[in-house]
């Protein structure tokens, strides 16, 4: 179907109807902030009840579709989905000045920022997943809470920021359990006017550059940001400027600005630990007016208490098992994609795998017919394409398995299965693909059906239903015999680009073009 690429995400050319790039990236680490410091500010809540009035709160999760929260451990445990996102919001005199652009005051704004927070359920790790601005997927139908205007499913793929104007944030957690098939707990929501402000409340975050760098090109493109070579601490206006960086960091793409972001937050976590100063009454208050003055969260937050219990479970963790990725994607045209490699680091959180590799050993079985909370609907409801998928790189495609299959799955009740006779595939092993977490139920109940391991049961924005694909393992008979299973990888793939929060000799590289002497 045809791709979305709206103007709003221009560099602020000729027709531009938005900010220039420079504007928009809100720091994803801005919302963290607001969890961290809550937890760091601690008592001081407790003088402090009036908080709770500035504390805005928004619903939970807009669309339709629900994702079944995960089975709690041996000790009853279950992990905690936390999504941060940044708005570019510029509905305030704070807003348009730090974001400029003075044009679009007031229009509609976008999720700039999304970062997935996941604390494991033994509170031993905790694991962020940031997503591009500029990922392509499908907005799911959402509900606007206050107003009851219904948006539709988009029509194809579009930027995953645009999100938030389809009735709020809670419209891009609907957005992030439909691709991932994570259960989202929470979900934290900050605009530019905190920035600044929880910055200088903090006093400093230490950062690093390979060089002399000034982020402002021959254009006036750029944050304005000038640093010299090695370790300074920044705050206010000055870490604002290192969070929307984007020119002079590496190739200046967003995916550099998120690593400068990651960096930026793990040296604020290990500085809040450090930082005795922080004990001061009068530091935490104004802290916690800050924190709690930039921040929309959903009820489940919306207390000063319930925060203060968040940033409890928060503080379990050390730096050095907190671990920073980015969705793994590759470029579509100037918009990025996510890639294999992305389901595999979703599959790692929704499994509460730890993501730097340290979990202790524990007895992983494959995935067995029970893994999913997804109910399945009826055989005679649910509809299964079936594909040929037997063609290898020595033999044609075996005739007729995707006929002789989708009647094996007729004579079984599934009378909505039919072959797809449109082409065939190349697929070394039979696999049972569904696109949303809707119908993992079932897809599972197909492939149990037929003696399929559920570890062929894969999630895939590929397909519009479930689809079986007969694989080169299956060209005779009407039983499927299954290879024998192989190990599960449950590593976290190199393209996540991890960064762990005890790294203190990350520093990021300046793009010579805005070096100065």
């Amino acid at each position: 179907m045809k791709e979305v690429e709206p103007a709003t995400e221009g560099d602020g050319g000729p027709g531009s109807t938005r900010a220039p790039r420079k504007h928009r990236m809100l720091r994803w680490s801005a919302a963290t902030l607001a969890v961290l410091i809550l937890g760091v500010a601690g008592t001081g809540y407790l003088y402090y009840r009036h908080l709770n009035a500035n504390i805005e709160q928004d619903e939970l999760n807009l669309g339709d579709n629900k994702v079944s929260e995960p089975t709690p451990n041996s000790a009853g445990q279950t992990p905690l989905n936390i999504l941060v996102i940044g708005s570019d919001a510029r509905d305030s005199k704070e807003n348009q000045a730090l974001g400029g652009a003075k044009e679009t005051f007031g229009s509609t704004p976008l999720a700039d920022v999304q970062m997935l927070l996941h604390l494991s359920a033994d509170r031993s790790n905790l694991s962020v997943v940031s997503m591009p601005r500029d990922t392509l997927l499908k907005i799911p139908k959402c509900t606007d809470p206050d107003d009851g205007k219904v948006y539709q499913a988009s029509d194809g793929r579009v930027m995953t920021n645009q999100s938030l104007g389809h009735g709020g944030p809670g419209c891009t957690v609907a957005t992030w359990q439909a691709l991932t098939g994570i259960h989202i707990d929470h979900f934290m929501m900050v605009d530019f006017s905190g920035v600044v402000s929880m910055a200088d409340a903090i006093g400093g975050v230490p950062v690093c550059v390979d060089a002399n760098i000034l982020s402002r090109d021959s254009q006036g493109h750029g944050s304005g940001l000038k640093l010299k070579k090695g370790t300074t601490p920044v705050k206010g206006e000055q870490a604002l400027q290192w969070l929307r960086t984007r020119y002079g960091f590496e190739d200046g793409s967003d995916l550099a600005r998120a690593k400068a972001q990651h960096m930026y937050m793990n040296s604020m976590v290990r500085q809040l630990r450090e930082n005795a100063t922080m004990s001061s009454p009068n530091k935490l208050r104004r802290l916690a007016e800050q924190a709690t003055r930039a921040i929309t969260v959903d009820s489940g937050l919306g207390t000063v208490k319930k925060l203060y219990d968040l940033s409890n479970e928060l503080r379990k963790v050390e730096p050095a098992r907190i671990t920073m990725t980015t969705m793994p994607n590759r470029y579509v045209g100037a918009r990025v994609e996510p890639t294999e490699d992305a389901e595999q680091l979703f599959r790692l959180v929704r499994e509460d795998i730890a993501l730097d590799g340290k979990d202790a050993k524990k007895v992983t079985a494959e995935k067995s017919e029970a893994a999913s909370a997804d109910p399945a609907a009826a055989k005679d409801e649910i509809g299964v394409l079936v594909r040929n998928g037997t063609r290898t790189d020595a033999l044609a495609a075996a005739s007729g398995r995707a006929s002789t299959v989708a009647g094996l799955l007729v004579d079984k009740g599934y009378d909505k299965a039919a072959a797809d006779r449109s082409s065939s595939l190349s697929e070394a092993k039979t696999l049972v693909r569904y696109p949303s977490a809707e119908l993992e139920g079932d897809a599972e109940a197909v492939a149990k059906s037929l003696g399929i391991p559920m570890s062929s049961v894969k999630k895939s924005t590929d397909v519009s239903g479930v689809t079986l694909v007969v694989g080169a393992d299956w060209r005779t008979g009407t039983t499927y015999k299954a290879a024998k299973a192989a190990k599960k990888d449950d590593t976290t793939p190199k393209t996540a680009e991890a960064l762990n929060g005890a790294d203190e000799s990350a520093c990021m590289h300046v793009n010579p073009g805005f070096t100065w002497s």
